[in-house]
């Protein structure tokens, strides 16, 4: 199964800053993962995964709308399989990608560099696709040809990926994550 992919629509999580979200103690009953935070969440809004597709593809996860996620250490995880339909901009889903940072506004170097990486190969697979952020996706209310921050349904990602892929998709120094 394969779709045609128009977008590349870049989200977060809209969690707190450098929160990687991981609890519990690894390799035990009680830990949860990014992925799986996000995943109760999307369940918790009602999202809902094929089954048939599950099977295939990251069985535990029954809700998650985002193809990818990147966490705080910039490690890069699969939500739904690529050629699934994501649930993650009502009205640009059927031929879209969804990528998550986790946080809200202020992302980690490891997280820049992945996001960059994990863009880069994106647009080498899908050519044709476009890069925008969730908040690009806005109605334009006004009718002037651009959805300015008034007309933002959502502030997601955080920043303004124009800004970011003019400045050849490095870390917009406002929006970096330090540990205090």
């Amino acid at each position: 199964m394969s779709r045609q992919i128009n977008l590349i629509v870049i989200h977060c999580a809209a969690t707190p800053n450098g929160d990687s979200l991981f609890r519990g103690s690894p390799g035990t009953p009680s830990q949860r993962t990014p992925v799986q935070a996000i995943d109760a969440m999307h369940q918790a809004r009602g999202f809902r995964r094929s089954p048939k597709v599950r099977q295939a593809w990251n069985p535990d996860l029954v809700a998650i709308g985002y193809h990818f996620l990147i966490y705080t250490n910039g490690a890069v995880v699969t939500g739904r399989a690529p050629a699934e339909i994501g649930a993650h901009v009502a009205g640009f889903n059927a031929k879209s990608l969804g990528i998550c940072l986790i946080g809200t506004d202020r992302f980690t170097a490891l997280q820049w560099d992945a996001l960059r990486v994990l863009v880069a190969g994106l647009q080498k697979t899908y050519p044709e696709a476009g890069v925008v952020g969730h908040r690009d996706l806005s109605p334009d209310t006004d009718g002037d040809g651009k959805v300015e921050p008034h007309e933002w349904l959502k502030i997601c990602p955080g920043f303004s990926v124009a800004d970011w892929l003019a400045g050849g998709m490095a870390p917009l120094s406002d929006h970096l994550w330090e540990p205090a």
